[in-house]
């Protein structure tokens, strides 16, 4: 079963986010050339899970960002 995907991680930068892995940036284990992958939070910004159709939702209780009330249609 593959690792739970974190959606907003603390420091996203620090970790290769190719595989499941999730490997140290520096010492990457698969291979898969010399350079990480990026978590999504890193290219699209925090609420890069609500765009598309992913599927992908916050856990129930889960903390997660809201757009702010003036703004939501």
């Amino acid at each position: 079963m593959a690792k739970k995907f974190p959606l907003n991680p603390p420091h996203p930068e620090r970790l290769c986010w190719g595989c499941d892995l999730y490997c140290p940036s520096g010492a990457l284990a698969c291979g898969n050339g010399a350079e990480r992958t990026m978590h999504p939070v890193e290219t699209f910004g925090e609420d890069w899970y609500r765009f598309g159709d992913l599927a992908i939702s916050p856990e129930p209780g889960a903390k997660h960002l809201e757009p702010p009330a003036a703004t939501r249609k």
